[in-house]
């Protein structure tokens, strides 16, 4: 299964894609194997600044609309994947998602209770790069703000943190097969962090895509297994308590030899620091 931009696609929209005849694109970027790929349940008491990223009236009310992941940064912003924000996913331009929301405080997706946010706005990195997946980065600003507890700070160039083999977690609400079978409730899965040296070596270029470390880190275990999946986009990589990475792409979802690949958070900041 290749994932390019990895991680977009909510069952609900793969069982109702004849029905709607909602153009895809290129084939949605995958997250974990059980995890999300060979993970297991998480809390939301444990992990607050992981939300889900919704519409209903795009994708149906089935898991409320979830079809990404995100992170809360601040109270009134989260971080997710710019291809999430493509008109190839939403059908229009963000601003045109008139119930484009972020659900916080809930694990299962189907449960009432947490918050459902609107988004107020949506700024997708200029830089970004669909044709190579660099620079994968969207900031949603919300118009609610979330509890200052809700947050997760993020780690900065030089941070231990992204050291190879520090254990890392990934969050998500996305397949947890490779094969189709969405999460209802929210998951959690322990990966590495892998010497860029591997990742390039897995994604020299070509119809894989190119690592490029500057702005991406990759993830995983040399076994696989475990991993983010369809639907995890955006969603959080954290590492001793920092936020080091954004789910991103791939290929496969927790095949041996083909890690995911992770918007660089330390990147991300400098990103966001030159909109400033």
């Amino acid at each position: 299964m290749h994932r390019v931009p990895f991680r977009v696609l909510p069952a609900v929209f793969t069982l109702a894609l004849a029905a709607a005849a909602i153009p895809l694109g290129t084939p949605a970027p995958a997250e974990a194997d059980s995890i999300i790929v060979g993970g297991r349940p998480a809390a939301v008491a444990d992990s607050p600044w992981a939300v889900a990223v919704s519409s209903r009236d795009r994708f149906g009310g089935t898991r409320a609309g979830q079809f990404c992941g995100g992170v809360a940064v601040a109270p009134t912003r989260v971080l997710t994947a710019a291809h999430c924000m493509g008109e190839d996913v939403l059908g229009g331009a963000p601003s045109e998602i008139r119930d484009l929301r972020v659900i916080a405080g809930r694990e299962e997706l189907d449960e009432p209770g947490g918050k459902e946010i609107q988004v107020r706005s949506v700024w997708v990195n200029p830089v970004y790069d669909p044709r190579t997946n660099s620079a994968d980065l969207a900031v949603l600003t919300l118009a609610e703000a979330l509890p200052k507890g809700s947050v997760i700070p993020m780690a900065g160039s030089g941070d231990t943190a992204y050291t190879e083999g520090t254990s890392a977690t990934v969050y998500g609400w996305g397949d947890t097969t490779g094969y189709g079978a969405y999460a209802a409730g929210l998951r959690a899965a322990k990966v590495r962090v892998l010497p860029d040296g591997d990742c390039a070596r897995a994604y020299p270029g070509g119809t894989q895509g190119a690592y490029e470390p500057s702005s991406m880190l990759c993830a995983g275990v040399a076994a696989g297994g475990r991993d983010a999946c369809q639907g995890d986009s955006g969603g959080p990589l954290v590492a001793r308590g920092r936020l080091i990475g954004l789910v991103s792409w791939g290929s496969g979802c927790g095949a041996p030899g083909s890690p995911g690949v992770y918007t660089r958070v330390s990147a991300a900041i400098r990103w966001m620091a030159a909109e400033r």
